[in-house]
């Protein structure tokens, strides 16, 4: 299983991404042109992770990964999970879901917006 540290190098390897601490020292919060993709609760055993994910997406999930991909914590759970960090979680769905996260997050952005970051 991956661990934090190799998560938050994933995140912040990708074009445009910074992270901060905004809510609490606990919740470490990824974002690209100021917008939230990634939130990590890096005081829960098992980390746990909220993504941004399509609204038929994120359904689907949370069937098919039932105790391990969760309704969005404190986010819209229409499009927002939260995915526990444990086996039988594979690594490779982990980080397609935080590329999937990423990509929907900068699609809404403003064209000018994209057109300066990328």
């Amino acid at each position: 299983m991956v661990d934090v540290e190799q998560l938050r190098a994933y995140c912040l390897a990708k074009k445009a991404v910074t992270e901060s601490f905004p809510f609490d020292a606990d919740t470490l919060v990824f974002k690209v042109g100021d917008k939230m993709f990634a939130l990590f609760a890096l005081d829960a055993y098992p980390l746990r992770i909220n993504l941004k994910c399509a609204p038929e997406i994120a359904l689907e999930l949370r069937v098919q990964y039932d105790g391990l991909v969760l309704p969005g914590y404190h986010m819209n759970k229409a499009h927002w999970n939260t995915i526990e960090v444990r086996p039988p979680l594979n690594p490779k769905d982990l980080m397609q879901w935080i590329d999937d996260s990423y990509d929907l997050v900068v699609a809404r952005l403003p064209k000018n917006q994209r057109q300066k970051l990328f």
